[in-house]
């Protein structure tokens, strides 16, 4: 190995120093701290944001109905913020290749510049567009960004990859922070010869029906919103963060998924800022609490580790072993699952969560996760494409080793043997059952001591609410006891099998 990246060609665009530059956007819809944006604003010459729609190049992974409409209006703030700087976000369709090489020769271009993705599916297209541009004789570079650390620089002591978390955290916390990146330019001089661009509307990023009511309440997408979410963050919740963060009945998490998976703000200024603002915190208590949250990021960034070293894992086990698991199949099982209609209240207000505004909350996520795959013993995929459907937060990596950890299958994965208790863990995680009352609205008339158990049908409910188990509120479809035998069974059966086989 030569040390060169595969986006950065040997040919430096030798006399065309000054002419146009393109900036392909994709997921670092920002202009501050976006390398790319200053690389080419500082090269001189005018400068062309790019955005192509090609879905169709991310295969069985292309973004999500959630998604689509966050991406819509995350490109109208970024519209805003580019011309506001002199040069206007040009729109395109796919196949990228042939987009970029088409705008190049619109406007005579000499250099392209990306920030970097990783999942397997985009990083092999980029590598091979930047082939084709250099090729072409056009510069091809791209740039960090959407993660702390690239992956290829976060190595164990023997070299490998991480596959438990504690030593890669430890190993993140001994490596120099990047630190934010550049300001946003003050002024870019755009393209005389002015380049076709599609309306926002023609990429059909909108649903049909408009069922995003929720999702606009809930949601302010753009670089905008995403620097006042943090702010408001570091400010109000960063200290009480370790103490709050399980309770989905309170305002405890900082929201920030959705800003971080379309690079609205960049994850180094967001390390960075919430390790300073750590610093100043008094008590050991509230810094730990700090230190709580950088761990989540942390986890985001073993999650693209993991899936940058380890990419079949999008669809197959880290561990081999549940290549043979006894998945069940049943579409009633799974519709009732993602409609919210379980008969487990902290289930079915997650999902219901999910539903009308994009997003659910961590500590719901892994109760509905283990829920589908080992309560009803549906496999972990199910799960994962309906997450990526539904999540305004949709993110490859993170999708997958959330999927795969509720499952035990994945790496440093919570033990299948490990089954969540959705009565008790509502009863511990929403003791009022206020998270619950407010997803899962014809169970508000119950007393807190009730409302986790309600598909239980209490003796009190119908003489205090009215409530009819059973028409009003399904029955829990499994009992939860024989469900998590069952599920040990299998594991059980799976762990024969591959002894059996090693004979």
């Amino acid at each position: 190995m030569n040390g060169k990246r595969a986006d950065r060609p040997d040919k430096e665009g030798a006399g065309l120093e000054n002419s146009p530059s393109i900036v392909w956007f994709r997921r670092d819809l920002r202009v501050r701290d976006n390398r790319a944006l200053a690389a080419a604003a500082a090269r001189g010459g005018t400068v062309l944001p790019v955005f192509i729609w090609a879905p169709e190049e991310e295969g069985k992974w292309a973004p999500g109905e959630a998604s689509r409409w966050w991406l819509h209006h995350s490109l109208e703030s970024l519209g805003r913020s580019l011309r506001s700087l002199g040069a206007p976000l040009v729109l395109r369709r796919g196949p990228s290749r042939e987009a970029l090489l088409d705008l190049a020769g619109e406007t005579g271009a000499g250099a392209v510049y990306w920030n970097r993705l990783y999942d397997p599916g985009p990083a092999k297209r980029d590598r091979s567009i930047a082939r084709s541009l250099t090729a072409a004789g056009i510069l091809a570079e791209g740039f960090p960004g959407a993660l702390l650390f690239e992956p290829e620089d976060v190595r164990s002591g023997s070299g490998g990859p991480y596959r438990v978390f504690t030593p890669f955290w430890n190993r993140l916390l001994s490596l120099p922070e990047r630190g934010a990146g550049p300001d946003a330019p003050n002024r870019m001089i755009a393209s005389e010869k002015k380049p076709r661009s599609l309306p926002l509307a023609d990429l059909g990023l909108l649903p049909r029906v408009d069922w995003a009511a929720g999702l606009r309440e809930a949601w302010t997408p753009g670089e905008e919103g995403a620097v006042a979410r943090l702010d408001r963050f570091l400010r109000e919740g960063i200290g009480g963060y370790d103490a709050e963060r399980n309770r989905p009945d309170r305002e405890g998490t900082s929201r920030l998924s959705p800003h971080l998976c379309w690079g609205e703000i960049a994850p180094s200024r967001a390390w960075s800022e919430a390790r300073r603002r750590a610093s100043r915190l008094r008590s050991e208590k509230t810094r730990a609490s700090a230190l709580a949250w950088l761990r989540q990021l942390a986890w985001r960034e073993f999650a693209a580790h993991l899936l940058h070293h380890y990419p079949s894992t999008v669809e197959h086990p880290l561990r081999e072993e549940f290549r043979r698991f006894p998945w069940r199949r049943s579409r009633k099982d799974l519709e009732a699952w993602r409609e919210g209609r379980t008969g487990y209240p902290i289930v079915d207000a997650g999902m219901r969560q999910l539903r009308a505004t994009g997003w659910m909350h961590n500590r719901v996520r892994m109760i509905a996760g283990s829920f589908l795959v080992k309560d009803l013993r549906l496999h972990w995929l199910e799960g994962a494409r309906w997450f990526w459907d539904t999540l305004v937060d949709a993110d490859l990596a993170n999708n997958t080793l959330g999927w795969q950890w509720v499952a035990g299958c994945g790496a440093d994965a919570a033990p299948y043997f490990r089954v969540f208790n959705p009565v008790a863990q509502g009863e511990r995680y929403d003791p009022e059952g206020a998270y619950v009352k407010r997803h899962v609205p014809e169970l508000a008339g119950l007393p807190a001591k009730s409302i986790h158990r309600a598909g239980e049908a209490p003796a009190e409910a119908p003489a205090a609410t009215g409530l009819q188990a059973g028409r009003d509120y399904p029955p829990p479809m499994v009992d939860h006891a024989r469900a998590r035998e069952e599920a040990l069974l299998a594991l059980a059966a799976m762990k024969g099998v591959k002894k059996r086989n090693r004979r």
